[in-house]
């Protein structure tokens, strides 16, 4: 049983409901944990699972996501989390009034930790802003968030639909092929 650290309810269930997929049973571990203020969405994944080493029994994987908009020199990035919960997404949306260039892409790199050994996997989908709030499923930027192929947002998909082509979903398929690979023979 592989472990899934975070405190994001609905993140857990996405990826739950990806892993039945696979054939791969998670369990949530409900937890909080400080991560580091740093530019890179790697490092911050990799500090975050190797503080918790200690703390939880391997095997356990932990994520962490970037919104990065282009126009807006790549923010949030690696603040998603911390503008989330402060300006969110209208104020996402205040800030990008008026610009017409709305390309924007998500990052999701994936920490797995193996008594030690950390293994990252990433995923990343390109995509541009709304321009308003659209869709009512998902959560953080879902509802602003439009990937390329599509006319709608992430929120306005079921988790099903948005599973086939999110970042999160990206990275998740590369660490459910490194499982099946390693732990299933």
């Amino acid at each position: 049983m592989f472990k899934f650290v975070t405190s994001n309810k609905h993140k857990f269930e996405e990826i739950k409901e990806l892993g039945t997929r696979y054939g791969i049973d998670i369990e949530w571990v409900n937890m909080k944990y400080e991560e580091i203020q740093e530019e890179s969405t790697e490092k911050i994944s990799y500090d975050s699972c190797k503080k918790l080493i200690n703390l939880v029994d391997s095997p356990f994987f932990i994520d962490d996501t970037g919104l990065y908009i282009e126009s807006l020199n790549g923010f949030p990035g690696p603040y998603s989390s911390y503008v989330s919960k402060t300006i969110g997404n209208y104020g996402i949306l205040k800030l990008m009034n008026g610009i017409e260039k709305r390309s924007a892409y998500f990052v999701t790199v994936i920490s797995l930790n193996e008594g030690g050994k950390i293994t990252q996997f990433t995923g990343k989908v390109i995509g541009e802003i709304s321009k308003e709030i659209r869709g009512k499923n998902g959560f953080g930027y879902d509802p602003i968030f439009i990937p390329n192929g599509s006319e709608r947002t992430f929120a306005e998909m079921e988790t099903s639909e948005k599973n086939m082509v999110s970042h999160r979903s990206m990275a998740f398929k590369g660490l459910f092929s490194y499982i099946k690979e390693n732990y299933n023979k």
